[in-house]
């Protein structure tokens, strides 16, 4: 079997004297790994460095097997993003997410979403911006997904204030009011494009995507929160608001 595509380096792992298994979030394949015989070699490393963009030609005598990748560069990154401490942060923990996703399943659109973030996202009210996005869209991707379009208790679309969380709902300004303490902040630019975006809404995304990500997903799996959240969202913060 032979395919070929675009992918991410998202990791990788020794094996052997002088090889390596590469973890790749792959276009229409997912999180896929494969193995690059003579991957540590002074030619090779530079290429398979986790940030890069490459592409892939995987061949395995069956779909199951590990494979081995030949793999051509396209973008390198890695380098920039270790001289830059919030780009660094960022690749550590966007990889720690995006393992968080079943190997060989499709997410086209969260790995663009991790490129964008790399390539256009240079201004740190937009990084934190886009970064809550991505949080909010790995959650609906792994099957968690927040109801922030529509209020629980009425339905309707707009006023929407809090989500609940309990059910992941969102609930109305008036209607929240009965349960103000028990809700958590909905931030609107998460559900309007057009809302005026600042470090106290920001916060309010962070501490929503995390409580979510830790309720279904962290906590569920037994793993930690990736020690590079809440350095990188400081960071970010102290920008902001400075």
């Amino acid at each position: 079997m032979q395919w070929s595509a675009n992918a991410l380096i998202i990791g990788t792992k020794k094996h052997g004297e002088s090889s390596l298994i590469i973890e790749a979030m792959v276009e229409g394949k997912g999180r896929h790994l494969g193995l690059v015989r003579s991957g540590r070699t002074k030619r090779l490393s530079p290429t398979l460095q986790p940030g890069n963009n490459v592409e892939l030609t995987w061949n395995a005598r069956l779909e199951n097997h590990l494979g081995t990748y030949k793999i051509e560069l396209q973008k390198a990154r890695a380098a920039n993003m270790l001289a830059d401490q919030k780009k660094l942060y960022l690749a550590q923990l966007l990889f720690a997410h995006l393992r968080l996703l079943p190997e060989r399943d499709p997410h086209d659109e969260l790995l663009a979403k991790t490129i964008f973030l790399f390539d256009e996202c240079n201004d740190n009210l937009l990084l934190a911006k886009e970064l809550a996005h991505f949080e909010i869209r790995l959650l609906e991707e792994l099957g968690f997904g927040l109801d922030i379009y529509s209020c629980a208790l009425s339905g309707e679309n707009k006023g929407l204030t809090h989500i609940s969380p309990k059910s992941g709902r969102a609930v109305k300004g008036e209607l929240a009011k009965k349960y103000i303490e028990k809700l958590l902040p909905l931030p609107q630019f998460l559900i309007n494009k057009s809302a005026l975006v600042n470090g106290e809404q920001i916060e309010q995304a962070f501490r929503l995507s995390g409580f979510f990500l830790h309720k279904h997903i962290w906590q569920i799996r037994q793993i930690n929160e990736p020690p590079t959240r809440q350095i990188l969202i400081k960071l970010l913060l102290d920008d902001i608001n400075a």
